[in-house]
């Protein structure tokens, strides 16, 4: 798994792209959410739950089902507390994207047992074949050595220096569509 911090960088280029110019901050920081909640499964670890478990890491907390669900319930919640006038059906999908995203960056590690996508409906786990980003280790004490190092490198290069390449692109693009040349 990519480290916490590399799961909200790649929901902020997500929400660059996504969301209108002019967007609360509560929606950045609940795609911020959304991207590193799946790893809350961690859990599983101290309550005795084997990591291949469908509730165990990288299991159904990482699928596409918890991310819809989770969108859903995040988008209706801030629409209830009427966080910002950015329509359902786009917050919704922000939102589950942002959650989708870490079990995407999960399947470019090089290590663990995989992404359980399609879970609860199936356990299978999944790589995808180009697997570039090295697999943080899970702990602070762990990561706090030569090999956290290695990952946040790796991490720059793969995620961090895309999500922002990302966010600049729509950044320009909304300028240049607001601003034509000629006009």
């Amino acid at each position: 798994m990519p480290t916490i911090l590399s799961h909200a960088v790649v929901a902020a280029g997500l929400a660059a792209v996504v969301l209108p110019a002019r967007t609360s901050g509560w929606i950045w920081t609940a795609g911020a959410v959304c991207a590193m909640a799946p790893d809350l499964d961690v859990v599983a670890f101290r309550l005795g739950i084997p990591y291949e478990d469908m509730l165990g890491h990288r299991g159904l907390s990482h699928s596409l089902a918890f991310a819809g669900v989770l969108g859903v319930i995040l988008a209706g919640a801030l629409r209830w507390l009427r966080a910002d006038s950015i329509s359902f059906t786009r917050l919704v999908l922000f939102l589950a994207l942002a959650t989708a995203s870490h079990g995407l960056l999960d399947a470019i590690t090089d290590g663990g047992l995989g992404v359980a996508f399609f879970a609860p409906f199936d356990d299978t786990r999944y790589f995808f074949p180009w697997r570039p980003v090295q697999v943080s280790p899970i702990g602070v004490r762990r990561f706090l050595s030569g090999r956290g190092l290695e990952v946040l490198t790796s991490e720059l290069l793969w995620l961090w220096l895309p999500a922002i390449a990302l966010g600049a692109l729509a950044v320009a693009a909304r300028a240049v569509a607001r601003h034509p040349r000629g006009n």
